[in-house]
């Protein structure tokens, strides 16, 4: 698609999925459920110190005689506060090439979005030390738009939307439990994560996503916010969360556990299939949020 092209589609869009019928997602509090068979983001705690290795953390579950889940595992770091809000934030590679992403990891809602460039009013510098980057479908040879005719735009809103056609994009809206919100429209592009290997070694992966390009955020997502990060990785049980959409290409298996570390702050977010047995699994209710 040539670069005018493009940026037409993209203004059209922009223009119109305000227009179309949005189903909104309010998220809540979901305690299990989603994904891996090998993978590893790099995940950090807002009051993050030093950072904690595979093995420093294999090793601190075995002394609290846990068990270690193989397959996307995340590291977690941090203070062990309890007197703080919880912020912990993965580090991922988005397109080709590939460029960083700091987003914070999020149980209770579905959809992992990042800021898009479209976006006037996002966050361009944060207090916790990183970066932050816009996402720009046109600097990467892999993205595209997901029209709104897209069976995954179907699934997402709960119906077909009205005004839809194929040079459309699918739209979303997200509003989370403490008032934020985020909207924009869906593309698909290469994701990457490290494989964690048996031996604790990680390797590069990476898969086709879906995910949002936020055009517009507000509340604790705007601007003003200083702990701002590129976006919200969604760990829901949801068909539209990056794990559940791993697990319907068989790259990884629904399931996830996370460990936290009360003494040092940091943990484990592990996601995938046992590796050393005997650990205690809780069944979800069907259909059912806690």
């Amino acid at each position: 698609m040539g670069s005018r092209k493009m940026d037409e589609v993209v203004e059209a869009n922009i223009r119109s999925f305000f227009a179309l019928a949005f189903s909104i997602v309010v998220t809540s509090l979901m305690v299990a459920g989603v994904s891996a068979n090998s993978g590893v983001f790099s995940v950090k705690y807002k009051f993050a110190g030093q950072p904690r290795s595979l093995t420093d953390l294999k090793a601190h579950d075995d002394r609290r005689q846990l068990k270690l889940l193989s397959g996307v595992d995340l590291p977690l770091g941090g203070t062990g506060r309890p007197d703080d809000l919880g912020l912990y934030y993965a580090r991922i590679g988005i397109g080709t090439p590939s460029k960083d992403y700091y987003v914070q990891v999020d149980t209770g809602s579905d959809i992992m979005w990042v800021n898009c460039i479209q976006c006037k009013e996002c966050p361009t510098k944060s207090s916790l030390g990183m970066d932050l980057t816009l996402y720009d479908i046109k600097e990467t040879d892999t993205g595209i738009l997901v029209p709104c005719n897209d069976k995954f735009c179907y699934d997402v809103n709960g119906a077909s939307l009205s005004g839809c056609t194929a040079n459309i994009s699918c739209p979303y809206l997200e509003i989370y439990g403490d008032g934020s919100s985020t909207a924009g429209y869906f593309v698909k592009d290469v994701v990457q994560y490290d494989g964690v290997s048996g031996d604790l070694q990680t390797t590069s992966t990476n898969r086709s996503i879906i995910f949002g390009c936020g055009a517009r955020q507000s509340g604790n997502l705007g601007a003003s916010n200083e702990e701002a990060l590129d976006g919200i990785l969604g760990f829901g049980k949801s068909n539209s969360s990056m794990i559940s959409q791993l697990a319907a290409t068989g790259s990884v298996k629904k399931i996830f556990a996370h460990c936290l570390d009360g003494a040092n702050g940091g943990g484990i977010f592990a996601i995938g299939h046992v590796v050393q047995p005997q650990v205690n699994m809780t069944s979800l209710i069907p259909n059912e949020y806690i």
